[in-house]
């Protein structure tokens, strides 16, 4: 006896564990035709579950036909086909792609599912397609995932793991599959396990995950809350909500009655009044805000005005209720791991933006060193106010536009245009130098408002030669796109190869300066022009020569900043004034001067802009303030250079 019962027992276990046979997908459809026939998004989800969970080999292809009208419904037997446009009528094929001969159009029922339900048989289809032989398809599925993450998705992408043969699309499939974890696993070890497991991770799709875990609902309550409510935290009066906030809650929760305003309050009183009394007081003594509450709380026990909250109820019902920040997410242990994580993700991301911030301050100050190098050249060893020195930069820009009108080739156009626009500038301020600066040395006002004219006229003569529309300087597709460092931090290449020319030509001044027999004699005209004149130096001609360089130096800067900013022929009055701050700021002649004022102007520009983005006007006013209170303090800049050009 006892042996038979023990074969029985395992002949029972035995069938408990074979699989059940699920539904194929026409028989599905066909208890369901009524359904199928009129689909919503609030009735069609089990029928597509079911379609899904089938394992029928055609529930694939039959998904697809839905969502491409290419499914109807024959009215003689409620038959359910595949259909196709053909000789003004349809051709059929039984779901496994079988014909089935043809039919009227008026007799076929043409499914035609409205969007809502398109989208739900389009996030179905995904789960069929994670696995597809098509890497491109299986690609289109996991971004379709991703977009719309389903916890009905979580389990076949599970699946199809352990056969992905693409590396990328496996990282990828494992990534979104820790992300499904721990918005959706009904394990919640498994999900606080999946939220640790990203470490130090700051992605995007991370946060985007972790945020949804976070989101609060508002409670009113006069009892203690459910026990099995997630709390996130109790509310104060007046600190985390106003009273107005909080008795709104109430009324929303209907804990409370609307509240009662003087307008209804005296419309009240006026109607119900009776013999010189309204709800047992008298009219003589309705003179106080108090009386009035009292006779209209008569009122309403007596069932004669609605109910409404006075004042004193108002405050009553605030007394007896509490408030709290409830979490959506039910698992307080889930929070818990998301709060730590997010806290985390908010430390990284702080120090990354700093990053990108000094990034972007640095390659702004790499943009105004360019941009003021030959000023400081000019101005520091000759004493020159040049104004017209941002015509210079927008000369340069002009020029790189003109050789890439004949050279089509962008990297070897840029290759040209860098000597070419030095060559141009340096022509144009040795011009300049001998027609009118050396006429004017010593004399520091008339300089200034010569050089200003000449500005003005240069403009003048660009918008008369080029137009005023924008003309484009187009970077090689070397220089297109970012170095992206993460989700924060990230650089576009024009801005890095700025940042590598101002390290070329602070080398090259450098070498200039302290390498060569004509820096020897800058320095020494800068030191003392008289001394230098009497050791066989000509400070005429040296003062030409450092106003030719310096003026070609900004016109290989202009063919940098054209690159990124338009060209146009007022390119250069945007960084003049930025030109001179950086020169009188860093120090007057010094190189090291120039470029720590860049970096001051450049990284100052940049706090001012964060602290304050949605005025980018008040972020220069700020500067321009800051840097006059700085000369208040350093009249001489950062690095203060001896001789002429320090005022002697």
């Amino acid at each position: 006896m006892r042996s038979v019962l023990s074969c029985l027992l395992a002949a029972f276990v035995l069938l408990c564990a074979l699989p059940l046979r699920a539904d194929t997908v026409a028989e599905i459809l066909a208890a369901n035709s009524a359904l199928v026939e009129k689909a919503s998004r609030q009735t069609i989800a089990p029928v597509i579950d079911a379609l899904v969970a089938s394992n029928d080999p055609v529930a694939a292809a039959v998904l697809a036909a839905w969502a491409d009208k290419a499914l109807g419904i024959r009215k003689s037997d409620r038959a359910i086909f595949l259909i196709t446009d053909q000789d003004g009528g349809f051709a059929l094929r039984d779901l496994t792609g079988a014909a089935a001969g043809l039919a009227a159009k008026s007799d076929i029922i043409v499914l035609k599912p409205n969007a809502g339900v398109r989208g739900m048989i389009a996030t179905a289809l995904v789960q069929f397609t994670l696995s597809d032989p098509d890497p491109a398809k299986r690609k289109a599925a996991l971004d379709s995932v991703a977009k719309d993450p389903k916890p009905e998705a979580l389990v076949p992408l599970r699946a199809s793991i352990p056969g992905e043969g693409d590396p990328s699309l496996m990282a990828q499939k494992q990534r979104l599959e820790q992300l499904l974890t721990l918005r959706f696993d009904a394990d919640s070890a498994a999900r606080v396990a999946a939220i640790n497991g990203f470490g130090a991770d700051i992605g995007l799709d991370l946060r985007a995950a972790l945020n949804p875990l976070l989101a609060t609902t508002r409670l009113a309550t006069a009892t203690q809350p459910d026990a099995s409510l997630n709390i996130a935290r109790t509310l104060q009066l007046d600190r985390d909500l106003t009273q107005a906030e909080a008795y709104e809650m109430l009324v929303a929760a209907g804990l409370a009655p609307a509240r009662l305003t003087l307008e209804a309050q005296r419309a009240a009183l006026v109607a119900n009044l009776a013999d010189g009394v309204v709800g047992g007081v008298a009219l003589a003594d309705l003179n106080t805000q108090a009386a009035r509450d009292r006779a209209y709380t008569a009122m309403e026990v007596a069932g004669t005005v609605p109910p409404a909250a006075t004042d004193d109820e108002v405050t009553a019902a605030l007394a007896a209720h509490k408030f709290y920040d409830v979490y959506v997410e039910a698992d307080p242990a889930v929070t818990a791991a998301a709060l730590v994580a997010l806290g985390s993700i908010g430390t990284k991301v702080a120090g990354m933006q700093a990053a990108d911030l000094a990034l972007d301050a640095l390659s702004l100050a790499s943009i105004y060193f360019l941009a003021a190098i030959g000023l400081a050249i000019t101005f520091g060893v000759m004493g020159v106010i040049n104004m017209a020195h941002g015509e210079f930069i927008t000369i340069g820009a002009y020029t790189g536009y003109v050789v890439q009108l004949f050279v089509p080739d962008y990297t070897i156009s840029i290759l040209i245009a860098v000597p070419a626009a030095f060559a141009v500038t340096f022509g144009a301020g040795v011009a300049m130098e001998r027609l009118v600066i050396r006429h004017l040395y010593k004399r520091p006002l008339e300089t200034l408002l010569a050089t200003f004219g000449i500005s003005i006229a240069l403009q003048q003569i660009l918008k008369n030669v080029f137009g005023t529309q924008a003309r484009p300087l187009t970077s090689p597709a070397w220089l297109d796109g970012a170095w992206v460092l993460n989700d924060v931090v990230s650089i576009s290449y024009i801005r890095i190869a700025i940042f590598v020319l101002a390290l070329i030509f602070l080398t090259f001044f450098l070498w200039l300066m302290k390498r060569t027999r004509l820096g020897l004699e800058v320095r020494a005209v800068t030191q003392n022009p008289t001394m230098a004149a009497s050791m066989g130096i000509n400070p005429d001609r040296i003062n030409m020569l450092t106003f030719g360089i310096g003026s070609g130096i900004a016109g290989i800067a202009g063919v940098a900043i054209g690159l990124f900013a338009k060209v146009t022929s007022e390119l250069g009055t945007d960084y003049i004034v930025q030109s001179f701050m950086t020169v009188v700021v860093g120090g007057v002649g010094n190189i090291w001067g120039t470029l720590a004022g860049a970096m001051m102007i450049g990284g100052l520009q940049k706090v001012i802009e964060f602290l304050n983005p949605s005025n980018t006007l008040a972020a220069q006013t700020y500067m321009i303030l800051f840097i006059i209170l700085f000369i208040q303090f350093r009249p001489r800049g950062i690095i203060a250079l001896r001789g002429r050009a320090a005022g002697d």
